[in-house]
């Protein structure tokens, strides 16, 4: 059994980044260096650069996302990016979805560890999602498809004139235009690449933008949204 790697010290970026809540964010990261990886959540390799790789590439998205919207952290795994957000942002009603049940246990217990009361954890695949969970603002999703994929399983959860952002490599630019048709199936109307965290992660977080008009999921999903808005009407007694 590979032995874990040591947690090395918070970067003073941490500190400016997350503010009045460092200590919670390094709760956080001791968290996932310990509990994280014994539950294969994250990799032991990845413990020497949880701050700049994950915690902070994670955080530095707050700066593209409005005030005081609503969030679907979609397939959120170890709460990345959903958590670092969460932890800087507490103006926004943020939603961890996630289909795993170690993985949504892993996301209840750090949730209440940090005291992150605006932040609810849902066991659940995007895609079986719609009418279940409220339409929100914002999306955002991390590694965990390419974009027409990712595209398919969040769009459809956005609100009108909604966003998703999506944190992405260095292929971001290759997949939208890969992606263009199936995007504009989905409604949405604007597609872009931002660079955020200067100062704080070098590289750069690379965020793709998607930006959706009065048709979150296009034509497919209208039908869907409709029935699932729908009131059931109470079966008949014979």
């Amino acid at each position: 059994m590979t032995e874990a790697a040591e947690l090395p010290q918070a970067p003073e970026q941490a500190q400016t980044v997350f503010g009045e809540y460092f200590p919670e964010a390094v709760r956080y990261a001791e968290l996932l260096a310990d509990a994280g990886v014994k539950r294969g959540l994250i990799g032991p390799r990845e413990v020497p650069r949880l701050w700049e790789r994950h915690l902070l590439n994670c955080a530095v998205l707050s700066e593209v996302v409005p005030e005081g919207v609503t969030v679907c952290d979609v397939g959120s795994g170890a709460g990345l990016p959903g958590i670092p957000l969460a932890l800087v942002r507490r103006d926004l009603k943020i939603t961890l979805l996630e289909p795993l049940l170690r993985r949504t246990t892993f996301l209840q217990e750090a949730v209440e560890l940090l005291g992150l009361d605006h932040v609810t954890v849902v066991r659940g695949r995007a895609e079986e999602m719609l009418g279940k969970l409220p339409s929100v603002h914002v999306v955002t999703a991390r590694a965990v498809a390419p974009l027409d994929r990712l595209a398919g399983w969040g769009v459809p959860l956005l609100r009108p004139y909604g966003e998703m952002l999506a944190l992405k490599g260095d292929t971001a630019e290759e997949e939208i235009v890969g992606a263009r048709a199936a995007l504009s199936k989905l409604g949405v109307v604007e597609a872009s690449v931002l660079h955020v965290g200067e100062g704080v992660v070098d590289p750069l977080t690379t965020v793709v933008r998607v930006e959706v008009g009065e048709s979150p999921g296009g034509v497919r999903f209208a039908a869907k949204r409709a029935k699932a808005a729908r009131p059931s009407r109470p079966r008949r007694r014979r």
